[in-house]
């Protein structure tokens, strides 16, 4: 549908725009014939409005003639010829016009009038349907320019889709692999225990899979997704592995993305409690602030352990989520200090 058309608004606006093209075209009639203004305008307002109607088709024709096409002679050739009958055709319209208002008594000489001014109404013709093919191929750049907008951000969030997807399909496979090497060591020692583990890790996949199709998740799930895991990691480590966790009941429904927490809590789980002979407390605390939310992870860690080259591979992860999910409106900061890690992240709600 023609722009214009597509909303009563426009439509009037569009008709709107004619009534100081009228009185232009009213000014020099009134003076061919010696007649009023106020009479010249009764021959034409009702003339420029159906010349605006007429040159909304020139939008048509600028569609079917692209400019990126090429063929220039071709297309002045058309818009030409469209312009000489567009012309032609108004002032054909405009005599029966006058016919009517000449047997009328509104305005007797109409048909004089309008026969003094066929010049220069056949020129403003043309040159308004001229104006008109201009106005059409600026209407048809912008509605290219808005769908190539459209297209490039729905390949953006197509882009960002995938790699959201890619990197939260990091996660299992990382934590599969360590969580596989503790039920076969597990089996030769405490069969039960590695049978429970199995369960455990499977219940853990199963409610992962249940999100992995969705953006994001209330707090109160993710803590949930995580508890978990950490069921998981507590038939490693047993009373070695403790955790504190510190929710402010505001937070609970602040939307996540899906298994956010994990990495980070796998990440003070085997570089840093497993580090320790005597294990440690694993503070989780989240609150919320504003339109913002806090989450803080601190564990406890030997400073002097060996750095293994696998590390950082959580913290990566949840970094390149943040980005793609947030841009810049989100972080994660960590530090160590006095022997303890900390992991802070900082995302809109």
């Amino acid at each position: 549908m023609h722009p214009v058309l597509a909303r009563k608004k426009w439509l009037g606006l569009y008709l709107a725009a004619w009534l100081p093209v009228a009185l232009l075209l009213a000014m020099p009639v009134s003076l061919s014939g010696t007649a009023p203004l106020s009479s010249a305008l009764i021959l034409v307002l009702p003339l420029a409005a159906c010349y605006a109607f007429q040159c909304l088709p020139a939008w048509y024709l600028c569609r079917s003639f692209p400019l990126q096409g090429g063929g220039w002679f071709r297309i002045a050739g058309v818009m030409s010829a469209a312009a000489v009958l567009s012309a032609s055709l108004w002032l054909l319209i405009g005599s029966g016009w006058a016919f009517l208002l000449a047997r009328s008594p509104l305005l007797p000489g109409a048909d004089d009038l309008f026969r003094r001014s066929y010049p220069f109404l056949f020129a403003a013709g043309a040159l308004l349907f001229v104006l008109a093919v201009f106005a059409g191929y600026l209407l048809v750049a912008a509605d290219a320019s808005r769908t190539a907008e459209r297209d490039a951000f729905r390949m953006k969030l197509l882009a960002q889709e995938a790699e959201l997807r890619a990197l939260r399909a990091q996660i299992h496979p990382h934590f599969l692999f360590n969580s596989l090497n503790s039920i076969v060591a597990l089996i030769g020692s405490d069969a039960a225990e590695a049978r429970r583990m199995s369960l455990l890790l499977a219940d853990f996949l199963r409610a992962g899979l249940k999100v992995s199709s969705v953006e994001t998740i209330p707090l109160v799930e993710e803590l949930a997704l995580l508890g978990n895991y950490l069921d998981i990691e507590r038939i490693r480590f047993g009373p070695r592995l403790l955790v504190k966790q510190e929710i402010d009941e505001g937070s609970k429904a602040c939307p996540v993305p899906p298994l956010l927490l994990q990495p980070l809590i796998e990440n003070a789980v085997n570089h840093g409690i497993a580090g320790l002979l005597e294990g440690g407390e694993i503070s989780l605390h989240a609150e919320r602030h504003g339109s913002g939310l806090l989450i803080r992870i601190v564990n406890p860690c030997d400073p002097d352990r060996p750095r293994s080259p696998g590390k950082g591979l959580g913290l990566a992860n949840v970094r390149a989520r943040l980005a793609a999910h947030y841009g810049g409106e989100a972080r994660l900061n960590t530090h160590e200090k006095d022997g303890r890690f900390h992991a802070e992240i900082r995302l809109p709600v």
